[in-house]
């Protein structure tokens, strides 16, 4: 089912000095830059590798604003790990295999994400505390 890690989610409360660190220390570039209203996050995808099924990817993540779910984890958590993200061929039948074994899906069917992407979340309290997402790339859509 899994292709490869697609993404780990990093939330921050500076993007820009987050973005400077990480291209100075690992020598990463950022390929993609969005603001996705939707979820309430300003974010950067920093390319790390190329593989089989896509790209490997950290992507840094800034809240719009406290009321917001990155936001509210900064507030509980502070700046971290956020989710991992895996790439599947099918999001929409990974929703379905991953929802009939009995894990809760935070999203009952795909949504917009990262460089046109579709995504969907699972519960976290399912996956051993995990927020997880899974991505299908967009040349992979049906």
């Amino acid at each position: 089912m899994f292709m490869r890690i697609d993404h780990v989610g990093i939330a921050c409360h500076d993007l820009e000095e987050k973005i400077a660190l990480f291209e100075r220390t690992f020598d990463l570039t950022v390929v993609a830059r969005e603001v996705n209203e939707e979820q309430g996050v300003k974010e950067a995808m920093l390319h790390i590798a190329d593989g089989e099924g896509g790209g490997s990817y950290i992507q840094l993540l800034e809240p719009l604003g406290p009321d917001t779910p990155v936001g509210r984890f900064l507030a509980k958590r502070g700046e971290g790990v956020h989710h991992v993200a895996f790439g599947v061929p099918d999001v929409t039948r990974a929703l379905e295999e991953i929802g009939g074994k009995g894990i809760r899906l935070l999203d009952e069917k795909p949504r917009h994400g990262s460089m046109g992407s579709s995504i969907a979340f699972l519960h976290p309290k399912d996956v051993a505390g995990m927020l997880t997402e899974l991505v299908q790339a967009p040349d992979q859509r049906r």
